[in-house]
């Protein structure tokens, strides 16, 4: 065991909602250390779809995941958190009135007077798909997120799937694969209709090729991906040419250790109030799509609203002797100090 590392608070996950949260605590003047159990920050956005653009950030009309994730680095620079990746917290205690005794599955040893669950979904790992020797391919040509566009450059490339993200990929890719085969077992999908759109007039154009059915087998030597055999719905078998395959067949999400930590849970995600974004336990707080409550939205704006609210609670129990005082960054020049812009 190392030593003790006390903090102000703890903020497990670095995901976007946890990078808010920890710009939200430092206005606070709340020291914070982050965990996160993936190798960079970033979470989700980094980890999934680095360069898929997100078009939903408030005043940002287009931003790719690992554009969010530098600015969001780039806005709690100030603040000087404290990295530890590469570590999950396997266990939270409640120790004092406030303080939290959390241990990583490295051994590191933190006492925090709050602690933030910002982790998502929980742990998260790709559903791979039931394909014979499938694993012989992983990470040489079968990937499940795209996390460099450019390994896709002048490639033939097979998608299956008929959600988000295929039909997001496709389009994305489209314009640096070499070519784009898109397999999906019915011709209905669940992307948004303008995506699905944009993907049937590639097929119009005979820009790109969808079938209609099912991929039974990979054939290839050394990990090097050359073809795929699909079962059409008309029962015919075909032999498709491809050097690259993505097939996106959903997320398995588990909450893992956070399951034993005696919050109170709802559907497998933990219940939180919507006036603090506190669980059932006192100074335990938990934001972004790890949380749920009557009305939640699985955005990431959402997550950044939860946060705000989640610091000012925060405070109450990290400065209990000190009067809670409302500041805008525009008008603060407390704020604008703390922030390097005075």
């Amino acid at each position: 065991m190392s030593d003790v590392i006390a903090t102000d608070a703890l903020v497990i996950g670095a995901g976007p909602c946890g990078l808010f949260a920890v710009f939200e605590l430092g206005l606070l003047d709340i020291k914070a250390h982050v965990v996160d159990v993936l190798d960079k920050v970033g979470g989700q956005c980094a980890e999934l779809y680095p360069e898929k653009p997100i078009y939903d950030i408030p005043a940002v009309p287009r931003i790719t995941g690992q554009g969010l994730t530098d600015a969001l680095m780039e806005q709690i620079a100030p603040f000087g958190p404290t990295f530890r990746l590469g570590e999950m917290v396997v266990s939270v205690e409640k120790i004092g009135d406030p303080l939290f005794r959390c241990v990583t599955d490295h051994g590191t040893v933190f006492q925090a007077k709050v602690v933030v669950i910002a982790a998502g979904g929980g742990s998260f790992q790709p559903k791979r798909p039931p394909i014979k020797d499938i694993e012989a391919f992983e990470d040489t040509s079968v990937f499940y997120a795209v996390r460099q566009m450019e390994v896709f450059r002048d490639k033939r490339l097979m998608i299956v799937g008929g959600g988000d993200s295929a039909l997001d990929w496709v389009v994305n890719l489209h314009p640096i694969a070499h070519r784009i085969t898109l397999v999906h077992r019915r011709d209905e999908f669940r992307a948004a209709p303008d995506t699905v759109n944009k993907m049937r007039a590639l097929v119009e154009r005979r820009a790109m090729d969808l079938i209609i059915g099912q991929v039974m087998a990979v054939e290839g030597e050394g990990g090097a991906l050359e073809a795929a055999l699909v079962k059409t719905n008309d029962g015919r078998m075909i032999e498709v040419l491809c050097e690259a395959m993505l097939p996106f067949f959903g997320l398995t999400m588990k909450l893992g250790p956070i399951a034993d930590w005696g919050v109170a849970l709802t559907d497998g995600l933990v219940a939180v109030d919507t006036e603090k974004f506190e669980t059932s336990v006192p100074g335990l707080f938990a934001i972004g799509d790890i949380n749920t409550y009557p009305g939640k939205l699985k955005l990431i704006l959402s997550g950044f609203h939860e946060g705000a609210l989640m610091a000012q609670a925060a405070a109450r129990y990290v400065f209990p002797d000190r009067r809670p005082v409302f500041q805008y960054t525009t008008s603060s020049t407390s704020l604008q100090r703390k922030l390097g812009v005075e």
